[in-house]
């Protein structure tokens, strides 16, 4: 595709392709799922086209082997509108006894079905990616002079320079990770995220399961949720958030539905606690933490913009954290791993924990910058590893604070931590 910039989904579909049937793509909308499934793809299905779909549905239930007939792989986009789709494509998968086969792609989880039903139905047949919003890496606004990977092999020295300043990392907070606004004039790109923030509250809310809900009470709760970004709020937070600073009252089971929906759509994606061997008894907090899936959604739910968060700083500071989870976690999936969140009940908290699939891990403070905030986050940092039971685990492969600002990405040498601005890291 003409003027196609990579992404680090495509090394990873080109993977799962070559050892299974079929590859689902989910992910939010507009962040470049069709896209990438396309540069891949030999023939397609664009199902989001109205008549396309209805003509195919028909198909389908007329003749299975005709409707999936076509050059492989085939992309079948927004397969969740075809409910039908998913049996038919795994029972051809099984008829031909091939791999890469079929890539589907969809920004909604069906109703009706739950994950765990398809998965084990897909079984086998199916491998499963999560794509995200583009990280700064992949617009190019990081260097990627500090690799993620090479990182985990613990070098003894790194000194590389960044070139991004805070009111760089404002504008991408606000601008997020949607590929139709990079490389837009500011005041275009910025808009981008509010257009996405209505299209979810107006429109998608609903269509993902058919339950009509008010777009001003899902605007009201995702305001709510915006300002719990990274932390571990349950439903009566938010509800009490809500009686504070709204003038919508939503009860429990309301904001639980509207949050499954929310997740069914991939505006919301929280974070998993961490759970290590410890020395001590300690009691580790599980509930997850707060996260849209890009920070613009939050920036766009809260009216606010680059002025407004150079006004800031504590504000800022909560919406930059959004920014490297998402990165972190593109990074991590390319490097066959996850992130975590660590929290016990003493209030020692790491921001994220990178634990890949041969057990080794890193953790991750996330800091503006500063040398007062950089040594704190040191200090929460050294404490965790020093609680870490070495005999039963692992010790972290290293240690890490990103932060948003700094000149220069560099090893710290009284305690060996890493300290990189986002601006530098790729995967």
């Amino acid at each position: 595709m003409k003027g196609y910039k990579k992404r680090i989904i495509d090394g990873l579909l080109a993977k799962k392709l070559q050892a299974k049937g079929a590859v689902l793509i989910e992910g939010p909308k507009w962040c470049g799922k069709t896209t990438s499934a396309e540069e891949m793809a030999a023939s397609k299905i664009l199902l989001s086209k109205p008549d396309t779909r209805e003509q195919f549905t028909n198909l389908l239930e007329i003749d299975t082997d005709t409707a999936l007939t076509g050059n492989t792989p085939m992309l079948i986009d927004e397969w969740q509108t075809v409910p039908k789709l998913w049996d038919a494509v795994r029972y051809t998968v099984d008829h031909r006894h091939k791999m890469g086969q079929f890539i589907l792609t969809g920004s909604a989880v069906p109703d009706k079905t739950t994950e765990k039903e398809r998965q084990h139905s897909g079984t086998g047949r199916f491998a499963w990616l999560t794509m995200r919003p583009m990280t700064l890496f992949e617009s190019g606004e990081s260097n990627g002079s500090v690799s993620l990977e090479q990182l985990f092999s613990t070098p003894k020295k790194i000194l590389e320079k960044n070139h991004l300043n805070l009111q760089d990392i404002v504008f991408l907070i606000c601008r997020g990770g949607w590929p139709m606004a990079v490389g837009l004039p500011e005041e275009a790109a910025l808009e981008q995220a509010f257009d996405y923030y209505d299209a979810v509250t107006k429109e998608d809310i609903t269509r993902v399961d058919g339950i009509k809900r008010t777009s001003e009470k899902v605007q009201r709760l995702m305001r709510a949720y915006a300002r719990h970004q990274g932390m571990q709020s349950p439903v009566t937070t938010l509800r009490d958030d809500l009686q504070a600073n709204e003038t919508t009252k939503l009860d429990e089971d309301t904001i639980s539905s509207y949050l499954e929906a929310l997740r069914k759509i991939f505006v919301v994606e929280d974070m998993p606690a961490w759970n290590p061997n410890l020395r001590s008894k300690t009691a580790i907090r599980t509930t997850d933490t707060r996260y849209f899936v890009d920070p613009s959604i939050a920036t766009a739910a809260l009216g606010l913009g680059p002025k407004d968060l150079m006004n800031d700083l504590k504000a800022t500071g909560m919406l930059f954290e959004t920014l490297c989870i998402r990165d972190l976690r593109v990074f991590a999936e390319a490097l066959n791993g996850s992130v975590y969140h660590y929290r016990d009940k003493n209030g020692l908290e790491c921001d994220a924990v990178v634990h890949l699939r041969n057990g080794q891990y890193a953790l991750v403070e996330i800091k503006l910058g500063g040398q007062s905030l950089i040594q704190d986050g040191a200090k929460t940092l050294n404490a965790l590893e020093n609680l870490i039971d070495d005999s039963r685990m692992n010790t972290p492969a290293f240690k890490m604070i990103l932060t948003a600002t700094g000149d220069f990405a560099y090893r710290r040498p009284e305690d060996g931590i890493y300290v990189v601005p986002v601006g530098c890291l790729r995967p």
